[in-house]
């Protein structure tokens, strides 16, 4: 855990600027530790304990970074890269709700193929009766 602390240090090092100190966080990470048990506590409600009882500065910032960097957004790529196959030059007067039903449908294709066909087409011939 000291190398990772001392390398996220230099990560957030500039010029001859720290924004925490490795070995420091490494130090406090263990106190912190040992006062609350990390491992059963969430980010979020360590971080709230450290604002409250206001020490372990570089602990802070750490878990500050930590809770704030940002969420994938590989989900919404890939809507727009399947969105932009389905909706070629040929298909470009397609109505909105059948373009998001082409969509949907390619997105959510490993979800398609675990669905028995045999048996929906059965139960819809039923209901038809």
């Amino acid at each position: 855990m000291k190398e990772k602390c001392l390398n996220l240090e230099k990560y957030l090092k500039h010029d001859n600027l720290l924004d925490l100190d490795g070995l420091d966080l490494f130090l406090e990470l263990n106190i912190l530790k040992q006062i609350i048990g990390l491992e059963n506590e969430k980010p979020i409600d360590i971080l709230n304990y450290i604002k409250r009882i206001n020490s372990f500065p570089n602990t802070y910032i750490a878990y500050r970074i930590m809770l704030t960097i940002l969420v994938s957004v590989a989900s919404t790529e890939r809507s727009f890269s399947k969105l932009k196959l389905i909706k070629s030059y040929l298909r470009s007067t397609m109505c909105q709700q059948r373009l998001n039903g082409l969509t949907l449908l390619s997105i959510e294709k490993d979800f398609l193929n675990e669905i028995n066909y045999d048996n929906l087409i059965d139960n819809f011939a039923s209901q038809k009766d």
